[in-house]
């Protein structure tokens, strides 16, 4: 058995068994390694940002850490923009990364690169093997990092020869670490801010945004008149008909210190305090009023779902009934299409138990309310801003869940970033509607034009935040991928492209003319 073999047994005996690759000559005998040992699925991109997103998204669904493989340093680098939000999204993910011989580098040959200077950013744990027999050993190693409260980036260096000289067999799966609990004291002193007459909001993402853990501050919340937030954009948000509704907080900053203004406690339960996505001109980064008390109960890497029992039990209302959503039947518009057409008509027409994957950025804002009592749903947004997150992390959720219709809601030109995973969702037979919204420009960057004050643009300006002429084609590009594809110009045309395309299985693309 030589080193990579022995790599990919420790990882499919640890319940890592999906690596989306992107592979070069220095990974050849980890690909060899993957043919030859059963029990790991390997999944293609045409680019390895698109396989980071994709990793992104299945780990976010699947509920386990999952692999990559890139090739050396430049790899890596095409791939660290959705590293960055997986990161942010706080996913487990392991990176196996190939790289010239231990004895090739001291030549400097054109592909030689610092891989440890790249991956750190986005890398909670890195190493880099040295021999062949210590390989299956830092797998498990970074297994274990990537599976660390709440959720961590793990990068694996794999020189070539360490793959391919003689190894001593996998390594022994090592346990996932115990997330840390918070104090009895800090339990009681958040019950005291719910009940002391205070406007008090409690601020969640990650795990607390489960339908469970939601329960569980649904109950708080008729106990004391809290108010429940999230962050503006989270991993995985379980929402819909028959579930604890929590307000989304705003990215436009005006909007978001409205929601706040009258707040005079915020609790963070596995989040962290709200800020603007970005700093403006006489506009505030802190987003809470002067004077607020933000009161930490459990920080990211705490738990926080068991921080919430323990306030419920301290405040004695673990059997009370939530509030949840009412079903609400989103009547579909006709006529012209509209922001609140579209999101009438992905909520009228959304399966049971859908997966909504959203970088839909400007047109998507308006979604929110009426999906509110849609069907159950999980919602997965880009935490990091790294646009291009999209349809990579569709794709990768419809891998971790075959059996679930996902739904892609994604701009035209954040789109165009990693387009190349149409082409993995066809070869894949994944169950995703990709709807593209073609505005044929950047409209959230000339909405930020305004919002820092660079007033009077000039046709310059605004030709670099413009996509037209000519204008994209997302039918033809879709179809050139293998993947099906519309275009509708009325709500009429969306409403029944898009019920069709959730009733019929494998990958579709409706490409929405936005006026």
């Amino acid at each position: 058995m030589n080193g990579a073999e022995s790599l990919v047994r420790t990882m499919v005996n640890a319940g890592v068994d999906v690596c989306f690759t992107n592979p070069g000559t220095s990974e050849m005998h980890f690909v060899a390694a993957l043919d030859k040992v059963d029990g790991m699925r390997c999944v293609l991109g045409l680019f390895e940002g698109g396989v980071t997103g994709m990793a992104d998204g299945f780990a976010r669904m699947a509920d386990k850490p999952a692999s990559t493989l890139l090739h050396l340093g430049p790899g890596l680098a095409n791939g660290l923009a959705n590293l960055h939000n997986a990161r942010r999204a706080m996913t487990p993910i392991v990176n196996i990364v190939g790289d010239h011989t231990t004895y090739h580098h001291q030549y400097d040959a054109p592909l030689t690169a610092d891989i440890n200077k790249y991956a750190a950013p986005v890398s909670h744990w890195i190493k880099q093997s040295r021999s062949s027999k210590d390989v299956a050993q830092h797998g498990a190693e970074a297994i274990q990092a990537s599976m660390t409260s709440p959720g961590q980036i793990a990068t694996l260096i794999l020189p070539g020869d360490t793959a391919w000289e003689d190894a001593d067999g996998p390594a022994v799966a090592l346990p996932e670490p115990v997330r840390p609990t918070v104090s009895a004291e800090r339990v009681v002193e958040a019950a005291k801010l719910l009940k002391s007459g205070e406007e008090t909001v409690i601020m969640m993402t990650g795990p607390m945004l489960r339908e469970k853990p939601l329960e569980t501050v649904g109950r708080i919340q008729a106990a004391t008149g809290c108010r429940l937030f999230c962050m503006g954009a989270n991993g995985r948000w379980e929402r819909g008909a028959g579930r604890v509704d929590v307000e989304r907080t705003m990215f436009v900053v005006d909007g978001a210190l409205k929601q706040f203004e009258t707040a005079r406690n915020i609790i963070l339960l596995g989040a962290k305090a709200p800020v603007a996505f970005f700093g403006y001109p006489g506009k505030p980064s802190a987003l809470h009023p002067e004077g607020c008390n933000i009161f930490n109960l459990a920080s990211v890497d705490e738990d926080a779902v068991a921080a919430a029992e323990a306030l419920a039990a301290e405040l004695d209302c673990v059997n009370l009934a939530p509030l949840l959503v009412e079903p609400t039947a989103a009547a579909p518009m006709n006529g012209p299409i509209t922001p609140e057409s579209l999101g009438r008509g992905i909520a009228a027409f959304m399966p049971e138990n859908a997966i909504v994957v959203d970088e839909s950025v400007t047109t998507g804002r308006a979604f929110m309310p009426f999906t509110a009592g849609a069907p159950k749903h999980d919602w997965l947004s880009s935490c990091g801003g790294s646009i291009g997150f999209g349809i990579p992390a569709a794709t990768g959720a419809a891998i971790a869940c075959p059996d679930r219709q996902v739904i892609c809601l994604e701009g035209d030109g954040s789109g165009m970033y990693t387009l190349q995973a149409l082409w993995t969702q066809a070869r894949e037979s994944c169950n995703v509607v990709n709807v593209i919204f073609a505005n044929r420009t950047y409209e959230i960057l000339k909405g930020e034009l305004m919002r820092v004050g660079a007033s009077n643009p000039g046709r310059k300006a605004i030709d670099m935040l413009e996509i037209g002429r000519p204008d994209l084609d997302w039918v033809a590009m879709a179809q050139g991928m293998g993947v099906p594809a519309t275009r509708a110009t009325t709500s009429e045309q969306f409403n029944d492209q898009f019920q069709r395309a959730v009733a019929t299985d494998g990958p579709s693309l409706i490409e929405v003319v936005v006026p």
